[in-house]
């Protein structure tokens, strides 16, 4: 029995890539649903969208990846077996995301998550990454090396088991902490995928600081639920 198999790409200012990376989806052997979500871009995100004939949604503000993936799944979840969560400035390299699909087809997992190769340029200092690595660690007893990944592949109850998740950089930190305490599996797949990378400049810095403090919101939240 065939699959119904959604992609959601949530999208702020990505027109030079959004076209290349819908048309590397489209490679896919398994997705049939390309959905973006363009959150309050200033650019043709949306307008690149519809030319190519997917189902687009423009958000009037930009109110957070978070959000967007909200907006998203409710577009989805009532008919999609299985949903993805991509970036939008994948290009070419989300033709990849087949290796993501696979395992969740084939009940080796209940969720994916990409695993990069390493990155190109020298960023932060690995503060962020050992955060989120240590604070899944800290409520799961599980280590997941990916948890910053927003690349991943769901079975979809279990994003309705799931809820709705936090607005901003918190995401996905906040979703494998749930996926893992609902008793779901993970499986990190290596992916040949390849998207902006923040370097060691004052908006990366900025960014990354953005980052830390909003993953350690959720953690705190995450502790007063205990």
């Amino acid at each position: 029995m065939s699959k119904n198999i959604t992609v959601i790409l949530p999208a702020k200012d990505e027109a030079d890539r959004i076209s290349s990376t819908i048309e590397a989806i489209r490679l896919s052997k398994y997705v049939n649903r390309i959905i973006v979500i363009d959150d309050g871009s200033t650019d043709q995100t949306s307008q690149i969208a519809e030319a190519l004939g997917v189902e687009t949604y423009r958000l009037p503000k930009n109110f957070g990846k978070g959000y967007a993936v909200n907006y998203g799944v409710s577009k989805s979840i009532q008919s999609s077996d299985i949903i993805v969560l991509l970036d939008s400035d994948l290009g070419s390299s989300a033709s990849e995301v087949d290796k993501l699909i696979f395992p969740v087809l084939q009940n080796e997992a209940d969720v994916t998550i990409a695993k990069f190769p390493q990155a190109q340029r020298k960023g932060g200092f690995g503060l962020v990454k050992n955060l989120a690595r240590y604070g899944v660690h800290f409520y799961t007893g599980q280590m997941i090396y990916t948890s910053l990944s927003g690349q991943r592949a769901f079975k979809a109850d279990v994003l309705q088991n799931l809820g709705s998740f936090p607005l901003d950089y918190g995401i996905e930190i906040s979703m494998t902490i749930d996926i893992l305490r609902k008793g779901y599996t993970i499986k990190e797949i290596e992916v040949n995928m390849t998207h902006r990378e923040t370097g060691r400049d004052m908006a990366g810095f900025l960014h990354r600081g953005r980052q830390f403090y909003q993953i350690f919101k959720v953690l705190l939240k995450k502790a007063r639920k205990e």
